[in-house]
Formats: structure tokens, sequence, C-alpha cells
């Protein structure tokens, strides 16, 4: 797919934003260093979420994104990138044990069983409620045409399903790991809270937009027919 200038452009911004920036405050954050397998669990898990945030911004309301793209385009890096991301946070529970493989200590099975049932800790409610509602997000997309069908209003609410669960994902995984990310310290956190709300009003004009107009009184059809 050969990419004009203006494209390249953008989505050289773009790969700033969402990978080059969660990099640099990565880098310069004061968490200690560990493992080499660990840092990598922590930096693909950050990448990740910063791409599904970065989901928000190809919504169809992003009118300045449509000019410069094909909405072909458009949704055709939205599946990659997403379907790419997901994997890697479905996943991060048990990536976050794996390295207790090759440690000693508690076995990675023990510690995962400690983790998802540790339902005193606000922090890991809201991790696991969002890895659901991710997994709930992954499959209705996954299966959009017969979801489409089942829905009274069709295509508009699947669109609002889906995007409602994209919302409260987005919201409960910031939740998650502001309260316990090793690498959401101040600035990343508001790296992705800022990006987050920028993201959601972008959605939220999409639903604005769409939403079914009034029919209008009887009087006015009247008098616009004459």
């Amino acid at each position: 797919m050969k990419l004009t200038s203006t494209q390249t452009t953008i989505l050289v911004a773009a790969s700033a934003v969402f990978v080059g920036l969660p990099l640099v405050l990565y880098w310069i954050g004061d968490a200690p260093y560990r493992s080499v397998l660990k840092e990598a669990i922590s930096v693909a898990t950050l990448l990740s979420f910063a791409a599904m945030i970065g989901q928000f911004f190809m919504a169809r309301s992003n009118t300045w994104l449509l000019s410069i793209f094909r909405p072909p385009q458009i949704q055709k890096v939205h599946k990659y990138i997403a379907y790419s991301a997901v994997a890697v946070i479905l996943a991060h529970p048990l990536l976050i044990v794996l390295p207790r493989a090759f440690e000693g200590g508690v076995r990675p099975w023990d510690a995962f069983v400690t983790m998802i049932t540790s339902f005193d800790n606000t922090g890991i409610l809201a991790g696991l409620v969002a890895w659901v509602l991710l997994l709930v997000l992954a499959i209705t997309a996954w299966f959009r045409k017969p979801v489409i069908k089942r829905l009274s209003t069709h295509y508009r609410g699947w669109r609002y399903v889906h995007g409602g669960l994209a919302v409260g994902f987005t919201l409960l995984a910031l939740w998650h790991s502001i309260d316990l990310g090793r690498h959401t310290d101040i600035a990343m956190s508001v790296l992705f809270l800022g990006l987050a709300l920028i993201g959601f009003g972008i959605l939220a004009r999409l639903y604005w937009r769409a939403r079914p107009k009034p029919p209008l009184p009887t009087s006015e059809k009247s008098g616009a027919a004459t």
C-alpha cells in the first residue's frame, strides 16, 4: 500500500505519541530494573494498552483522519493493531507470573491463583473486570455479523455495545494500571488519562451525531408540503 507524504507524516506522529512517548516515560521512570523477561512483558503491556487507547482516535467521527486516509485503510489498521494488542492484554495475567517459572519460590500457578482470588484488592478487581470486558469485546467483534443480526437496531446497536465495552475496559484498566502498575507513575498516568479523555470525546461525538432525529411535528410537515 503506497502512502502519500501526508499519510506517512501522520503515521510517524501517531507512532511517536502512542509508542515513542510511553517508551520515553518508561525509560526515564524511577522503577527499579528487573530481569529482561519481566521488563519485556512490562513494555509489551504498556504499548498494547496505548494501542488500545489509540483505537478511539480511529472512530468515524474523526473527520480529519477520514480526510487523509480512506475508510478501508483505517479499518485494516484498526483490526491489525486491535487484535495484536488484545492478545497481549488477555495474556497479561499469565505473563506476569511467567517469570516465576525461572525463579525459586512460589510456583507460577500458585501465584496466578492467589492473584485472581485477591478480592480484597480493588486494583486487582478492576483488572479482572476489565479483562472480562475485553474478552467479551474481542468475541463480539470477531462474531460481529451474527451479533448485529440479533440486535434490534442492528449495526447501530452493535456499535453502541462495541464502544461501551471499549470505554468500560479502558476505564477499569486505567484504574488497575494506576493502582498497581509498576511503570504507571504520575507522568505515564497523565499521558494515558489525557489520551483516553480525548479518545472518549471523539467516540462521544460519533454517538452524538448518530442519534436518531425526532420526527417533525404534524404542523411542520403540512407547512412544508404547502
